[in-house]
């Protein structure tokens, strides 16, 4: 791949290649730790205990927040980052940058206290039995209570260095601590600690790798604030405007609360599928799994695609701003079909790989798988629908339209998913509980499109769906 500058990858290279350049390191740093976050479920899925993976499909809930607080800051404040950029206010930019790393480190610091204080509950509520509570605390403590500091700032760093086009650095520090967990999930899992701790060891090499990842990332930020606008000086963060300030809350929390609706929506169908049984609740558990990849690759893209709409929607630039939506949202749709057809074909083969019929619980691991096949050959429908709600909010956040983004989060989980589970699994039970997603998906596609040309036309005229 052809190296370019900054300036030139935001404003004159082809779009197909700017995109790619953006999207490709973003790409494979989602996967890898997309793999990074399933090698825990792969490893525990050895043991044969679907009481083990039915903890981690609960703790997972837990996870996806620090995702969704890091957003607030990361995507937020990223976003912000590359308009001010486009319109070249870089002093701005810097204190806008150093104010989002130091209010992901309050956010990050605040969450850990929240939840060690009120694990057991927590646990409870997200659906933890008497036979999986114990599992779901040892995880909880070393990967949220202890680990959310580091995981949090890391995804917060690789927000800001990617809109301001260092996509491969943020990628590369992702993807080490992806990388690193593989090696040392089965050190922990199966050499280090005795047998029944695999469940501990899984969540102490996720913390390990967490704080490697975070002393890269913090080197490289520290690294590019030399020749990019970036900061982690509070003396800075205390020099930002109101206005960009509220600029930052204006994506962030829209962004965060998307990403929180997304967890909320977890919670009810964990909720829902341990009212069946712990084993329902672990099938369910795989294929929210599995069924992340094809969604790995797509927020890749989006993610990709995000700086370069924001740098092109402030500069003026509406014409690259609407071809480079249009390229992502055709690769996109192109990852889905392929997804699509893959899962439909592969179900059995791809979620047996996550649990052990060969160990002790055989015949439970045996009842799990089939319901998991089942349910990865409906949900996997939804995969194209995703992509169009990805896309949307994607390209409402880089514009900084927040009220938009906030809208389609709300009406996404709030009026079509969510209701949708709740109703077709009262009507069609564990099979209803798994059509709900490609329901409230469509929907939510439905009334993201129809947005995304209202806003598009009004902000730019340019309509990125004609």
């Amino acid at each position: 791949m052809a190296s370019y500058s900054k300036k030139e990858l935001f404003e004159s290279v082809p779009v197909s290649e700017a995109l790619k350049a953006m999207a490709v390191p973003t790409i494979i740093s989602q996967l890898i730790n997309l793999v990074y976050n399933m090698v825990d479920a792969f490893f525990i899925g050895r043991t044969g205990s679907s009481y083990m993976m039915a903890a981690t499909t609960v703790t997972l809930t837990l996870t996806l927040l620090n995702v969704a607080f890091s957003n607030l800051f990361g995507v937020g404040g990223g976003s912000l980052v590359a308009r001010l950029m486009g319109k070249k206010k870089d002093d701005e930019a810097r204190a806008a940058a150093s104010f989002s790393f130091c209010g992901a480190i309050l956010l990050a610091l605040s969450y850990s206290l929240l939840i060690g204080c009120f694990m057991t509950p927590v646990l409870r509520f997200l659906g933890a039995s008497d036979m999986t509570i114990g599992f779901a605390r040892e995880y909880t403590v070393f990967v949220i209570v202890i680990g959310s500091l580091p995981a949090m700032l890391s995804l917060t760093l690789a927000h800001l260095l990617r809109n301001t086009g260092y996509s491969s650095q943020a990628s590369f520090g992702l993807s080490f601590g992806g990388v690193l967990n593989m090696i040392l999930d089965p050190l922990f899992m199966f050499v280090l600690l005795p047998k029944g701790s695999e469940v501990k060891g899984a969540a102490i090499a996720t913390l390990l790798s967490n704080v490697c990842s975070c002393i890269y990332l913090l080197r490289a930020f520290h690294t590019a604030s030399g020749r990019a606008p970036l900061s982690m000086s509070p003396k800075e963060a205390g020099l930002i405007t109101a206005a960009n300030r509220k600029a930052i809350f204006t994506v962030g929390i829209p962004s965060a609360i998307l990403t929180g609706l997304f967890d909320l929506a977890n919670i009810c169908v964990n909720i829902l599928s341990a009212a069946h049984s712990d084993l329902v609740l672990a099938a369910m558990g795989i294929v929210m799994k599995v069924e992340r990849i094809p969604n790995a690759v797509n927020i890749g893209i989006c993610q990709g695609m995000l700086p370069i709409v924001a740098y092109n929607y402030s500069s003026g630039n509406h014409r690259r701003m609407k071809e480079t939506a249009n390229t992502a949202r055709t690769w996109g749709i192109i990852v889905s079909l392929c997804s699509i057809v893959l899962l439909e074909i592969f179900a059995p083969q791809v979620t047996r790989v996550f649990l052990s019929v060969s160990k002790g619980g055989a015949q439970e691991a045996k009842i799990v798988l089939d319901y998991a096949a089942m349910f990865l050959r409906i949900r996997c429908l939804a995969s194209i629908f995703q992509l169009l709600n990805y896309h949307a909010s994607f390209c409402m956040q880089a514009m900084g339209n927040g009220r938009a983004t906030m809208l389609h989060a709300l009406v996404r989980e709030l009026v079509f998913y969510i209701p949708c589970m709740f109703l077709l699994d009262r009507l069609f039970r564990e099979t209803g509980l798994a059509s709900a997603l490609v329901v409230g998906e469509a929907l939510g596609a439905c009334f993201a499109t129809f947005l995304l040309r209202r806003v598009m036309g009004r902000n730019s005229g340019a309509n990125p769906a004609g």
